[in-house]
């Protein structure tokens, strides 16, 4: 599937990696080939996405790029450097489309019979599979280093010791330049180094993401809306029982749980915007689930939207998503634009698709490779949660880890 979408000038692969949950419908989904596009940055974007989706009522799959908070937060502007240039939306209705369920796969399309089914099914077995890299020249680079980091860490905390917020997702840019790489195979050495729930392949023409996302934003799902929210992290340990010591740390890390009650806090008010009255629920708190290199505290916040909502409102009411920004929202936004040195771009955006119900599942777009291979710029920006209770060592060092998947597979 991954093979045969990466045939085509635009295409979106999503893979869960086998991770269960009650949440996930397919194990795998390709998206590709264009019938026509829908791109804009902010301003109108939400109603042209209404707009588009009202038009065709079909599948779209697509982004939503951070700078949509100058839309939701009209106050707001995005004044830094930005190496890879996704523009703010885009979504695309595909020609083709592949839903992989456990032993079966369906196929849809545009004028698509039972013989192009076939076809595409058989195309997927021939096509071989790219395991080509060629591997970057230069160091890694980034905007921040490490003393100009702490010292923008500290000014924060004194943002927080004054009161003016409580919480603030603080990201450095990681970069490389005159770059030459395959995407594809980026792809297949992270999703093989470090498997998430909410994996990744996105191509639009010369501009890609390789995603490696624990993380889900928002999914609707008939009157159901949910958000699954992550604050906290520590490292995974290869012997059985220090492992699980290190679980029992983060569970009952005072510091990690205030950020994740104050996320939950976040979410909950920006469900609230567009739920029934009184459907607004935690219906998680505190799990503690382990990936590949690291254990992640994650809650799940539960709502049910007021009726004959359009879902575009849904979205925007709570975008950019508060495990990448903080509290209060519009506050942490503006000091995120004052201390970070570069737009985030699709970093920190969301990444997924829309059916032709109305639903939605959308990821966070993190642990993530950007790359631009037209203009030879490679991306992969890295954060944490900064509190008062903050050590900004430590949190040089979270940066640090959350970037090492991405620095290996390139520097190898």
């Amino acid at each position: 599937m991954l093979n045969l979408g990466n045939t085509f000038n635009i295409c979106c692969f999503l893979d869960n990696n086998n991770y269960a949950s009650i949440y996930h419908q397919n194990e795998a989904i390709l998206a590709a080939d264009a019938l026509d596009t829908l791109s804009c940055n902010a301003g109108n974007a939400f109603a042209a996405l209404q707009g588009y989706y009202d038009k065709h009522q079909d599948w779209l799959f697509g982004h939503l790029g951070y700078d949509l908070k100058n839309e939701t937060f009209p106050s707001l502007q995005s004044l830094h450097p930005d190496g890879i240039n996704f523009p703010d939306l885009f979504f695309f209705r595909p020609r083709i489309l592949m839903l992989l369920e456990q032993q079966k796969v369906r196929i849809g399309g545009w004028n698509l019979d039972l013989a192009g089914a076939q076809k595409l099914y058989d195309q997927c077995a021939a096509i071989p599979v790219q395991n080509t890299l060629h591997r970057p020249k230069g160091k890694v680079s980034a905007y921040l280093n490490r003393k100009q980091y702490l010292e923008a860490v500290k000014g924060l905390q004194e943002h927080i010791h004054r009161g003016d917020c409580y919480e603030v997702n603080f990201c450095r840019e990681n970069y490389m330049e005159d770059v030459v790489a395959n995407s594809l195979t980026l792809f297949q050495r992270l999703n093989t180094l470090s498997p998430a729930p909410f994996a990744a392949y996105y191509r639009t023409g010369s501009k890609y993401v390789v995603c490696s996302s624990p993380e889900r934003f928002m999914q609707k799902k008939g009157p159901l809306v949910i958000s699954q929210p992550i604050k906290g992290t520590i490292r995974r340990e290869e012997d059985e029982a220090a492992d699980e010591l290190n679980r029992q740390a983060l569970r009952q890390n005072s510091k990690e749980r205030a950020e994740n009650v104050m996320v939950v806090d976040l979410v909950r008010n920006d469900l609230s915007h567009t739920a029934s009255p009184g459907s607004v629920k935690v219906t998680e708190l505190f799990g503690i689930y382990s990936f590949a290199h690291v254990h992640h505290m994650i809650s799940t916040v539960t709502a049910i939207p007021e009726p004959g909502l359009p879902f575009t409102e849904i979205i925007k009411q709570a975008f950019p998503m508060g495990s990448m920004t903080g509290a209060p929202k519009l506050r942490v936004l503006q000091l995120i634009e004052q201390y970070e040195k570069s737009r985030r771009g699709l970093f920190s955006g969301a990444l997924g698709y829309i059916t032709p119900e109305g639903d939605f599942d959308f990821n966070v777009v993190i642990r993530s490779i950007l790359y631009n291979e037209e203009s030879r710029y490679l991306s992969f920006p890295t954060g944490s949660a900064i509190t008062s209770y903050a050590d900004p060592e430590k949190e040089w060092e979270e940066c640090l880890l959350k970037a090492a998947s991405m620095r290996k597979i390139l520097e190898s």
